[in-house]
């Protein structure tokens, strides 16, 4: 059966991911934190944004094509990070990085990943995304720098949305542990599912490699407090100019959603800002991502890139029509992963573009620059 009629959408890919994942992966993957209220008012907000269809504008074909940070992309979107990417599947970083590659996409690896720059980089290309939890001491961070530097990572995303560890209750329920242990109630979830317990047996259980590196052997700590929260701080305005000062390439803040920061952000020298209520896994009462991108794209001209709630193409064009320059997806990617194998990531990037393309048809949206002006103004009252 062609993957077309059985999943052609992402919540198709979804739940194909959710009956091939053990229970405690899907909850690592899926979860929120608190009653979820944020994560759901991602996709909530988005789906509340009208665009108005164009009529007698005649045949042509969109060009989905856009520039970020003098990089040309054929598509305006990309993957964004999922720390431990290889627990949700075996050797998920690289088959990530390699079809982000194919796809000409930028792959953000995470600082808790399960592989380390040297072995993501050569793969990700020209548009590797290295995303940094900042350490607290000076020299790890000198060390992390130039390992992501010498990797061949260009673009370096801080992520300042993780003052403190979140609770992630549903995460915090399934058992699951960091690095990960096969206790016998988890074991029972793993027989249940032999296509991740085979490659998962191939591979071994994954771990944090960059972070051991720094911290040393650490185990039995709770999936909500791993190891990468011994070595990193709260970061400060301070902290920002450090990093400012040591990365001669495109900087991206990441978590913001307050257009009040943008004054601070722009006089540090960011290249970029990332709006994000980080998937709803940190803060409950964080408003929903894109209702703040108007806001944020009133205050500043630089690049802004969203992430938050995209259930399909239609979302990622409205994410642009609303301000963004790029639109980064987690979750999606790793629904791909897990339903399909690594054929679901090229697949996903299909799908994609053709519900794009589709509905800049049906908007006369010849060029992504023309969406804002199809947006229908909320109603008021």
């Amino acid at each position: 059966m062609s993957h077309d009629t059985s999943y052609p959408a992402i919540s198709d890919l979804k739940a194909r991911a959710r009956a091939r994942l053990p229970r405690f992966v899907w909850e690592y993957l899926d979860s929120g934190t608190g009653t979820e209220r944020a994560r759901r008012a991602g996709s909530e907000a988005l789906q509340e944004i009208e665009m108005m269809p164009s009529i007698l504008h005649g045949e042509f074909t969109p060009d989905l094509g856009t520039t970020l940070f003098d990089r040309a992309h054929p598509l305006p979107f990309g993957i964004g990070p999922v720390g431990m990417s290889g627990l949700v599947w075996p050797d998920a970083e690289r088959h990530l990085a390699r079809a982000a590659a194919a796809a000409r996409l930028p792959y953000t690896l995470s600082t808790v990943a399960a592989q380390t720059p040297e072995d993501i980089g050569p793969l990700a290309g020209k548009d590797a995304w290295f995303q940094l939890y900042p350490p607290r001491d000076e020299g790890i961070r000198l060390d992390m720098l130039k390992r992501a530097r010498d990797a061949g990572f260009k673009v370096l995303v801080l992520t300042v949305d993780v003052p403190v560890a979140s609770r992630r209750e549903r995460q915090t329920r399934s058992g699951l542990t960091q690095p990960p242990r096969l206790t016998p109630r988890l074991m029972a979830q793993v027989a249940l599912r032999p296509a991740w317990a085979l490659g998962m047996a191939r591979m071994g259980l994954p771990r944090m490699r960059m972070i051991d590196g720094y911290s040393g052997d650490t185990s039995g700590l709770p999936s909500t407090a791993h190891a990468g929260y011994l070595l990193r701080t709260s970061p400060d305005a301070a902290y920002l100019d450090w990093l400012r000062a040591h990365w001669d390439g495109p900087l991206v803040v990441k978590g913001v959603l307050d257009p009040a920061d943008v004054p601070m952000l722009e006089a540090a020298g960011v290249d970029g800002i990332w709006i994000s209520n980080h998937g709803g896994r940190q803060f409950d009462g964080a408003p929903a991502s894109a209702r703040q991108l108007p806001l944020i794209r009133k205050a500043t001209r630089l690049p802004l890139i969203f992430d938050g709630g995209i259930t399909g193409g239609l979302d990622i064009l409205r994410a642009l029509a609303l301000g963004a320059d790029f639109v980064m997806m987690a979750r999606p990617w790793h629904y791909a992963l897990a339903a399909l194998g690594p054929e679901g990531l090229p697949y996903l990037v299909r799908i994609l573009t053709a519900d794009m393309s589709a509905n800049m048809g049906q908007l006369g949206a010849r060029h992504l620059g023309d969406l804002p002006e199809r947006l229908i103004p909320p109603r008021r009252g």
